[in-house]
């Protein structure tokens, strides 16, 4: 049973990774980076339940902190370049250069 969520997180971070490599728009780039990040967690609390110990859990509960609070600074600098650029493209991301 461990396994198929295994290959379920593999699956899931590899999607994501796919879309991070492939997608030109940066919203849709931080949604493959949650994607990877959930795949992860998913990852940490098969091995905890296997294990039987709670450590999983507790660093999948961090790594939903650290996701949120990256999600938030994100969607700033998102909005910050949309505004003055009027597209969301990761390409004009060098806009924040001096």
């Amino acid at each position: 049973m461990t396994t198929h969520y295994l290959v379920l997180s593999a699956l899931l971070f590899a999607i994501g990774g796919a879309g991070v490599l492939i997608r030109r728009n940066a919203i849709v780039v931080f949604m493959c980076v949650e994607l990877m990040l959930n795949a992860c967690n998913l990852a940490f609390v098969t091995f905890a339940r296997q294990h039987g110990n709670l450590d999983g859990q507790l660093i999948a509960f961090f790594v939903m902190v650290v996701a949120a609070a990256e999600v938030v600074i994100g969607l700033a600098i998102i909005v910050m370049i949309f505004r003055t650029r009027r597209s969301a493209s990761v390409d004009n991301a060098n806009l924040l250069k001096y």
